[in-house]
């Protein structure tokens, strides 16, 4: 096979772009590298030079104290439970909303379909959200942060492509030995979509973990909180009454400085979304490609 060489300029193209790149994964990362740095600095040593690359002493005794804040654990405690509940209901109904719609004898396909992309352009805003929350008595609960959201119209679109993607001849075959629709549905198509069933898992895992405007709406119990709100009221609000109040308990107030704090209260919070994304990754491009280009 003859094989075409390069030529300068497409060599200095590609050497630009790689360069561009490089640039932008370090804008990128930086200011998350330096909330890493700054978690595990020992305070003295923080303030020490104007841009820390790697800390000059290693400190891990402020993730020691955050670990006994409780605001912090029943935050997470009340976001993990979210995020559960929110991935596994979601999962369940857009699925079994999206295999239907990938029928194209559906009675009214289409207009149904155009009922879901209406959703996409318009939506009720709000107060009537509120509203409804508050009618059906879910106010102040977790239900109140995943009912509302449990369907997603973009998720479901993406899902009914997928499945469309997915050759008829198997579910006439299953259907010729007698097999139902639900049992086709359990049986094949969910083995055969767990790429796009991964991918949008994650994107409901990352958006029921961020979440927070939601939370400070419908919930008024600070127990019941989700640790993005408590994240919120620590780095935005500045509100470190209860940690500060913590530290002084501790004797340990002059030990750390607000920003450190702060820092390791984010690295606490991000873990366990980076600790996810590496097992759904191999997923992720291929779900997201067929849910998009297929149908």
């Amino acid at each position: 096979m003859t094989q075409t060489r390069k030529t300068t300029a497409e060599k200095l193209g590609e050497g630009s772009l790689y360069l561009f790149m490089i640039v932008i994964a370090v804008v990128t990362l930086y200011p998350f590298w330096n909330q890493v740095v700054t978690s595990i600095s020992d305070e003295s040593t923080l303030y020490n030079t104007g841009v820390v690359l790697f800390p000059s002493k290693l400190s891990f005794e402020s993730y020691h104290v955050i670990f006994q804040y409780k605001a912090i654990w029943s935050g997470y405690g009340n976001t993990i439970l979210r995020t559960i509940l929110g991935v596994s209901l979601s999962l369940t109904f857009t699925a079994l909303f999206a295999y239907p719609l990938s029928k194209q004898d559906l009675p009214f396909n289409r207009t149904i379909t155009s009922f879901v992309l209406f959703t996409m352009l318009f939506s009720g805003g709000l107060i009537p959200n509120y509203l409804l929350v508050k009618n059906l008595g879910i106010f102040n609960s977790i239900w109140a942060l995943v009912l509302p959201s449990m369907i997603s119209a973009f998720n479901a679109l993406i899902m009914r492509n997928f499945f469309r993607s997915i050759p008829d001849s198997l579910e006439e075959s299953a259907r010729v030995d007698g097999a139902g629709y639900f049992f086709i549905f359990r049986k094949i198509i969910v083995p055969l979509s767990k790429p796009v069933i991964a991918t949008v898992a994650l994107w409901i895992a990352v958006q029921h973990w961020n979440a927070w405007f939601d939370a400070l709406i419908y919930i008024t119990d600070p127990k019941k909180q989700v640790l993005q709100v408590v994240l919120r009221k620590i780095i935005v609000d500045n509100n470190m009454d209860q940690l500060n109040a913590m530290l002084y308990q501790l004797d340990q107030k002059d030990m750390f400085s607000t920003r450190q704090l702060q820092a390791t209260v984010i690295m606490f919070s991000v873990i366990p979304m980076l600790a996810v994304y590496p097992f759904v990754q191999k997923y992720f491009v291929k779900g997201v490609m067929i849910g998009a280009v297929k149908g």
